[in-house]
């Protein structure tokens, strides 16, 4: 009999950061019979507003045909336009050089970017990804992994609150031999650095583009969730050089707290969606089409949607004006401001609970990162998402999210007593 393990063709040993959290979580309540306190979610736990699944019943009933059908890459009822001007201000059908199609959420379309770049019709050794690190990686695992090309490491750095320095990103080029960039891909506002770009750094880092002819794309989940001046979207800035191939991903998920609707858009220079769009229509269909005329209708009643989208930032705004202080009284550094989204990054201790932790790390194995957030969680219950710099760097980060609510009675006093036993400690 032929083993399973065996059998498979992707090697199982490659278990994903979340599943392994999950593994965590579920240890330490089988030993405690208490809930963990899980900061590690990066999911909305609110559901939509009354207004919005109204409207996505509404649009569901209707005989419309569209409404049943594949939507592909339609723009069902002006469901981009009005995106683009709620999340950004933008009024992309003023420019001809502009254009937009909806999108089934972000991820799947990140999957895309490097074969919309063309990877796929040369030598993909040659072909080059730019990304950031600590990040929420999912295009550098498709782009060094699971599509075997290139990826080069940009990091971001506490020195200077986790920004898009084009300086550090040359150095990252120049120690890699790459001259040309075929993708340079961001996530602002961050994930795990919860901060967003200045206009400044946008237009350092879209000449630096122009100057390589390389594609500039933002992932902008979180763009709705930015403090006034905290965040300028690239499409705002993008708009002003028509020799920059760019593109910007939206998301209703953070937006309107509905993950399950699957619908966003990607706004950009018109050849580069154009070039998206032909790999999208090989891979699928498009998003839910009731939920997109639902949206769109949502979507033309900007004070409305203005509301819905001010509240829930209040709220999560509100969540972080508890954690963050109380894990800087704690001893935690941060790793940059949170001003925009709903994580908060720090930076890993060298001790804790009296461990050394790069002793300890060393001799485990792990990195310290990993051997941080397991001591806590299996000391305290107090759930976070290790992430860690590029490799052979020394940088090692927790990321606390407030997808939980933290100012619940029941999470306070054993959030309290968790921070009082971790101790951390810098040797800096």
């Amino acid at each position: 009999m032929t083993n399973d393990s065996a059998r498979r063709r992707i090697p199982p040993s490659g278990i994903n950061l979340f599943q392994l959290i999950y593994v965590l979580i579920r240890e330490f309540e089988e030993k405690t019979g208490q809930p963990a306190l899980n900061l590690s979610l990066g999911n909305p736990d609110i559901v939509p507003v009354e207004a919005i699944r109204e409207l996505r019943a509404q649009e569901q009933r209707g005989p419309r045909y569209e409404l049943h059908t594949y939507a592909e890459d339609r723009n069902l009822d002006f469901f981009c336009e009005s995106l683009s001007r709620a999340f950004t201000g933008l009024d992309y059908t003023r420019y001809p050089h502009l254009k937009a199609v909806p999108i089934p959420g972000i991820k799947t379309a990140t999957a895309l970017l490097p074969l919309a770049c063309g990877l796929h019709l040369g030598d993909r050794r040659r072909f080059h990804v730019v990304t950031n690190l600590p990040a929420y990686d999912v295009m550098g695992t498709w782009t060094s992994s699971y599509l075997a090309s290139n990826r080069v490491v940009w990091p971001l750095s506490p020195d200077d609150g986790m920004s898009l320095s084009v300086p550090r990103l040359e150095e990252a080029l120049r120690h890699a031999g790459v001259e040309r960039p075929d993708l340079v891909f961001v996530i602002r506002p961050g994930n795990p650095a919860s901060r967003g770009a200045s206009e400044g750094e946008w237009r350092a880092l879209i000449e630096f583009c122009i100057s390589r002819g390389s594609r500039l794309v933002n992932d902008g989940a979180y763009t709705t969730l930015a403090a006034p001046g905290a965040h300028t979207p690239l499409a705002r800035v993008a708009v002003d050089y028509p020799d920059l191939e760019w593109a910007e991903l939206y998301s209703l998920s953070k937006a309107f707290s509905d993950p399950g609707a699957r619908l966003g858009a990607m706004v950009g220079s018109r050849e580069f969606i154009e070039d998206f769009v032909l790999i999208k229509g090989n891979t699928e269909s498009g998003p839910v089409p009731s939920m997109m005329t639902a949206y769109a209708r949502l979507l033309a009643d900007p004070p409305l949607a203005r509301t819905i989208m001010d509240e829930l930032f209040a709220t999560y705004r509100a969540r972080l004006d508890f954690l963050v202080p109380r894990l800087k009284a704690a001893g935690l550094r941060p790793a940059c401001e949170t001003d925009a989204g709903f994580f908060t990054l720090w930076r890993t201790p060298d001790e804790a609970f009296g461990i050394d932790l790069r002793d300890e790390a060393a001799r485990r194995g792990i990195a310290r990162a990993e051997l941080y957030n397991r001591l806590v969680i299996e000391r305290t219950g107090l759930v976070g998402v290790h992430f860690s710099g590029p490799q052979g760097s020394d940088e090692a980060y927790t990321r606390y999210a407030v997808c939980t609510d933290v100012l619940a009675p029941t999470f306070q006093p054993r959030f309290t007593r968790a921070l009082e036993q971790i101790q951390p400690r810098y040797r800096d």
